[in-house]
């Protein structure tokens, strides 16, 4: 069983920054991305930015510019880190690893760390 467990969360003020953590109990190498999600509330989860097994970068529209992912191999960890925080970015953050072998995808979710931005 693959563990994620996210951590980095907080209470941040408008303009602030945080660097939010995933480390995985598995080699992230082996999966074929690694993504951050976020789901504020009443709101659906919605996809941040995932790096690819290669290292390909990708965000969404609504991230580019102040999210950047990173990850550390050797420490299996993913990173998010977000500048210019503002009060929208409010939201659980979701760390998650995509499994694709023989055509069929497994999603692994961490349990979320949550981020409030106000001041």
């Amino acid at each position: 069983q693959v563990q994620l467990v996210e951590s980095g969360g907080g209470l941040v003020q408008p303009g602030g920054s945080l660097r939010l953590s995933c480390a995985a109990s598995r080699i992230i190498s082996s999966f074929n991305a690694m993504a951050w999600y976020r789901q504020a509330p009443k709101n659906q989860r919605e996809w941040v930015a995932e790096i690819t097994r290669g290292g390909s970068r990708n965000y969404a529209d609504s991230t580019k510019g102040r999210f950047t992912i990173s990850r550390d191999t050797a420490k299996n960890t993913v990173y998010l880190r977000i500048d210019s925080l503002e009060p929208e970015d409010t939201a659980v953050y979701y760390c998650n690893a995509r499994d694709v072998r023989s055509g069929v995808q497994r999603d692994y979710w961490g349990q979320g760390t949550q981020v409030t931005v106000s001041s």
